[in-house]
């Protein structure tokens, strides 16, 4: 990478007659910068970069950018720092993004399935391509885990770092989450996507959004800057979100008028079957999906919509949905004997009502769910899920998920206020031994269901990311 100054990518520290010097990076982390760096101040919950402002010059930053006056050397006031990151840190990486496809997907459930349904598709259709999101990031050649304090969609450094390094590898498509959160903190920056889908929106991050209005509202920001829009309109807020959009619009769902829809359903123990018809071009083909659930099929409207966007015929779409092994933490098999045990990231009461009632249909005998909720998270949503795990399970072990700085036993009070009864459900703390006990309850036929942490391995305590695997502990439990 040729040596980047400050003049190629921040104009305005010229007009300001900021010396020109070596760029060696974009970042808000103090912790993290170096010297050549831009740091980019921003305000957050616990902490304000602005604050910072004049050690981080000390340390060697080449300029400092910020909302306000910081009374630092070699400052750039703009509107919105957040913005300014994700626009740096592009220019930073050569603009990485316009030599892909950029392809997203946004919702409160069903984000990582479709994206991973996506990039099988295009990997089947012969595309070269990357993806990015709650699983991980790959960048066609190495694949990234996610990280530890890394959220679904990587701050906008990171971001656009790994859209380069996937660009240099040759891919030619990057599918990507797009949370309500990077959206509303504009992490993707000035992105113009080719295609983003709308799976659902369900009550979660209300912590951070505080209402339903404003946590829609910030999924919609996503199509100010695509191209066409794919819609599920099974979905109300999703149907509000079809009629509102200038771009173009692909409507997917159930209903026989969407654009992209499955008609004949039949969802067995052995995936879901189902007749994908096309009003694009008037055309229908029968699908075998391995996934149980109405809700995947649901996603995999919504994938064969965005290939169809970006020129993939449905046939070859549902071709290679046939040969989709699923998203890893989306309903994973960690064992199966006896009895099965599975583990999913359903954590929002939505996910769990559809999860559990798909698993339900094609359990023989009981169904023990082991669940909890993520501490410094919306409240609200924790009655709703024991409620909803109520609906399907027949019982159920109330635990810790990442409580962070909120003590688990209160979580999981609140989550027991929406239980009826208390003769379906034991409360355990301690994750290890709560997954430990529902092995010890399961019988011939049962299913148990891990719910919350998916592919995740670790456990948020205060600030600690503390290692957690169930994989590992259910292996360690049945002897695999």
């Amino acid at each position: 990478m040729c040596d980047i100054t400050l003049y190629d990518i921040c104009p305005q520290a010229k007009r300001q007659g900021i010396p020109d010097t070596v760029v060696t990076g974009i970042t808000d982390s103090t912790l993290n910068m170096q010297k050549g760096n831009i740091f980019v101040c921003i305000k957050g919950a616990r902490f304000d970069g602005h604050s910072a402002a004049e050690d981080m010059i000390t340390r060697g930053a080449a300029v400092i950018i910020a909302e306000h006056d910081t009374k630092a050397q070699r400052q750039i006031i703009v509107p919105d720092s957040r913005l300014a990151l994700a626009q740096l840190s592009s220019r930073f990486y050569g603009e990485p993004e316009k030599r892909l496809k950029m392809l997203a997907v946004t919702g409160t459930n069903g984000k990582t399935t479709t994206v991973a349904m996506v990039k099988h598709i295009l990997e089947f259709a012969g595309e070269k391509t990357g993806s990015i999101g709650t699983a991980g990031i790959d960048v066609f050649g190495k694949v990234y885990r996610s990280e530890k304090g890394i959220p679904t969609t990587p701050p906008a450094p990171v971001l656009f770092e790994r859209l380069k390094e996937t660009a240099d590898n040759g891919a030619g498509y990057v599918i990507m989450e797009a949370s309500s959160q990077a959206l509303a903190q504009h992490r993707i920056g000035d992105i113009v996507f080719e295609a983003a889908a709308f799976t659902n929106l369900t009550q979660d991050h209300l912590d951070y959004h505080g209402d339903m209005e404003s946590y829609f509202a910030a999924k919609s920001m996503l199509f100010s800057q695509t191209k066409t829009g794919v819609i599920c309109t099974d979905d109300d807020y999703g149907k509000r979100l079809a009629g509102s959009l200038s771009c173009k619009v692909i409507t997917a769902g159930f209903d026989k008028d969407n654009d992209i829809s499955a008609q004949f359903i039949d969802c067995g123990a052995d995936g879901s079957r189902f007749v994908l018809c096309s009003a694009l071009t008037k055309r229908a083909f029968t699908v075998k999906l391995p996934q149980i659930g109405r809700y995947n099929i649901q996603n995999a409207l919504c994938a064969v919509g965005l290939c169809a966007a970006v020129g993939i015929d449905e046939g070859i779409s549902a071709k290679a949905l046939e040969s989709f092994t699923g998203a890893d933490g989306r309903l994973t098999v960690l064992y199966s004997g006896d009895f099965t045990v599975l583990n999913d990231y359903a954590h929002t009461d939505d996910a769990l009502d559809k999860m559990l009632a798909a698993v339900k249909e094609v359990t023989k005998g009981r169904l023990i769910t082991v669940f909890g909720s993520a501490g410094d998270r919306d409240s609200k949503k924790r009655p709703l899920m024991g409620a909803a795990a109520q609906r399907h399970s027949d019982y159920m072990i109330l635990t810790s998920d990442n409580p962070a700085h909120e003590n688990a036993e209160d979580i999981i009070a609140q989550i027991a206020s929406g239980i009826s009864g208390d003769s379906v459900y034991e409360t355990e703390p301690d994750r290890e031994k709560a997954i430990t006990r529902a092995l010890s309850l399961a019988k011939k036929g049962d299913v148990v269901v891990l719910a919350g942490k998916g592919s995740e391995d670790y456990q948020i305590v205060g600030d600690e990311h503390i290692p957690f695997s169930e994989r590992e502990i259910v292996a360690r439990l049945t002897g695999q």
